[in-house]
């Protein structure tokens, strides 16, 4: 296998790793917990995972666009210094807010507080390790990560407290980020940190935060939506429809977050098309063939995965394998703009994804809730027309991309 294969298999296994990683941590507080116990808990980790997407738009993306052999050292010094800085911050932050809040729900928040610097540094240096072509040293970390927080989290007894399960989850984090970054230590020697790029005004991860909030928010948005007008019958089909869909999210993702540095290497433009047009078919083919799949499982077996939501789920199969089929094309997509032009991503998130929330409850109105899931496909199709539209209409970046203005 090609050291480029090598490197996109790496970056699939470690992306799998984290998302396995974030699956048996809720799995296994389920369990642990009781009912009241895990809501707690659940409200902590939202909390935790929305740190974590920020950090990985501020920071993360900004690491892994960096296309300066020369500066690459002082980078993965910074970025893992930038993030330990403002994680305390916002970890004291939280502590306090913790500690004012009454019961296990606050002592839960307290826990995030005391344990975020550590969880976000470990989960950081992947960015790092993308950048410097070399994931299979973030695998060997996050499947680390994963090992420890699972035995951690086994020894637990049951009925635990949300606030001890997540300061045994933030602990559990030290063996991987001391592997980390004694991993990353041979790329960084002799580089100083400089923490003021994060800091300056037109840092390309300020526009970036603005996509994550405007994504996030948009789904919350359809959710609350749905919520509202629709029944709970079609709020948990269209969950549990893109919950079958998990395996591509791990892909998705992977592209996102480890292929400016692959894609970035490419020879000119055209280059970075042909490898992007590629990439986006063999997600767009996967996509269908996982819908198809699916489509075809005997009733019994998807009632194993879903339960009695798996009628009404499978009904959306269709409409969610051709979202998440167009999506694939998209998410290339965009990934092509983030390496010629990653100012041109902003508008293209915000209007689209308002768009989608629009075309979710209009489908709905009209067509019910396989309206809906056709109109999160529509919305997905026209995302990824527009930003191919908007890549054929790049010039070719006359300069190396920098993480700030």
């Amino acid at each position: 296998m090609s050291r480029r294969g090598l490197a996109a298999v790496s970056s699939v296994l470690d992306q799998a790793a984290s998302s396995a990683t974030n699956i048996l941590v809720l799995v296994l507080a389920a369990r642990l917990s009781s009912a009241s116990g895990f809501a707690d808990f659940s409200m902590v980790y939202v909390t935790f995972s929305v740190l974590l997407g920020l950090n990985m738009a501020y920071v993360g993306q900004t690491v892994v666009l960096e296309k300066d052999e020369d500066r690459l050292g002082a980078v993965c010094r910074s970025a893992p210094a930038f993030t330990a800085a403002a994680s305390a911050a916002a970890g004291a932050a939280l502590a306090v807010v913790g500690a004012a809040l009454p019961g296990d729900g606050g002592r839960g928040f307290l826990a995030l507080g005391l344990v975020l610097p550590l969880v976000l540094v470990q989960d950081g240096l992947r960015y790092c390790f993308s950048v410097l072509r070399t994931p299979e040293r973030a695998l060997a970390a996050d499947a680390l990560r994963l090992v420890c927080v699972v035995a951690a989290l086994l020894l637990q007894p049951e009925g635990a407290s949300a606030g001890r399960l997540v300061l045994v989850w933030g602990v559990s984090a030290l063996p991987a980020l001391a592997l980390g970054l004694w991993l990353l230590r041979p790329y960084v020697r002799g580089a100083r940190a400089d923490l003021r790029p994060y800091l300056r005004r037109g840092h390309l991860g300020q526009r970036f935060v603005v996509e994550f909030a405007v994504g996030n928010g948009s789904s919350q948005l359809a959710v609350l939506g749905l919520g509202v007008f629709a029944t709970p019958l079609a709020v948990g089909a269209l969950r549990g429809a893109t919950t079958l869909f998990g395996p591509l999210n791990v892909l998705f993702n992977s592209a996102n977050a480890f292929g400016p540095p692959i894609v970035g290497r490419a020879s000119g433009k055209r280059g970075v098309i042909r490898l992007t047009v590629l990439m986006g078919a063999v997600l767009a083919v996967l996509g269908a063939g996982w819908a198809a799949a699916l489509y075809a499982l005997p009733a019994d077996l998807g009632r194993r995965l879903l339960g009695e939501t798996w009628a009404a789920a499978s009904a959306l199969l269709p409409a969610t394998g051709a979202q998440y089929a167009v999506m694939g094309l998209g998410t290339c997509a965009l990934l092509t703009l983030r390496v010629l032009n990653p100012r041109a991503t902003l508008s293209l998130q915000v209007v689209f994804s308002l768009l989608s929330v629009a075309l979710l409850l209009g489908g709905y109105a009209v067509w019910g809730v396989s309206g809906a899931a056709w109109g999160l496909a529509a919305g997905s199709a026209l995302k990824a027309a527009a930003a191919w539209l908007r890549v054929s209409r790049t010039p070719a970046p006359a300069a190396a991309v920098t993480t700030a203005a």
